[in-house]
């Protein structure tokens, strides 16, 4: 599976087998999350087996079942915290995807007091992850199209078309997809309305834009 297949079947699953993960497959996942760590200066953090984070009713609320295995997200404190971890956390979750695993962004519906545990001083959680062998591969929702979603002033490159592609595949809360891409001369703007969890899809559409941009060949955009 390339990571363009794993954006393409991507979907966000709540309910899961109680199969443990396969040392090989957690190995890989674990070792990638210590790469991300090393790159982003964030704090992922692979859990397994500890049902207690979804033992609540507020998982329940959020029809998680069988939730054994979670990433956490968290990271020194500052004003992108938000946008960096879902920028990175959205690569660990294709990474997940292409190794045969099934996820959700959770950020509401957890026991954060017994996630906050597992955190190191100054470090502030900002969601979570549930991850393994879903019941299902999950469903597709309804996206918008790439026109209500972006803005071109004068003619976009290909490579724009790939990002835009990849950007409408990309989770948000809600399935809001409440942001927008505006090209002009080479640079692109990405913003968002007001909302819940909107650094977090910041950054998860903006990783997933730049790895569309990349498969057609333009390694670096730049953004406004």
């Amino acid at each position: 599976m390339t990571i363009m297949d794993a954006i393409a079947e991507r979907h966000s699953v709540r309910a899961f087998t109680p199969r443990s993960l396969d040392f090989e497959t957690w190995d890989a996942l674990d070792s990638y999350i210590r790469e991300i760590n090393e790159e982003s200066r964030l704090s992922f953090k692979l859990v397994t087996d500890d049902p207690q984070a979804f033992d609540s009713v507020l998982a329940k609320y959020g029809h998680f079942e069988n939730v054994r295995n979670f990433i956490i997200c968290a990271g020194p404190k500052g004003p992108d915290l938000d946008e960096r971890i879902g920028y990175f956390g959205e690569a660990i979750v294709l990474k997940a995807q292409m190794l045969g695993l099934n996820t959700c962004w959770v950020g509401l519906t957890f026991s954060k007091s017994s996630v906050r545990r597992m955190l190191k001083s100054g470090e502030r959680l900002v969601c979570v992850i549930a991850v393994g062998y879903g019941l299902s591969q999950g469903a597709s929702h309804p996206v918008k199209s790439e026109s209500e979603l972006s803005t071109v002033r004068g003619e976009a490159p290909e490579w724009f078309a790939q990002g835009m592609w990849a950007a409408t595949l990309a989770p948000t809360a809600l399935n809001q997809q409440r942001w927008h891409i505006t090209y002009e001369n080479g640079t692109c703007k990405l913003t968002t309305a007001p909302g819940p969890y909107t650094g977090l899809d910041l950054g998860i559409v903006r990783k997933h834009f730049e790895i569309g941009a990349a498969n057609a060949g333009q390694q670096r955009i730049a953004w406004l």
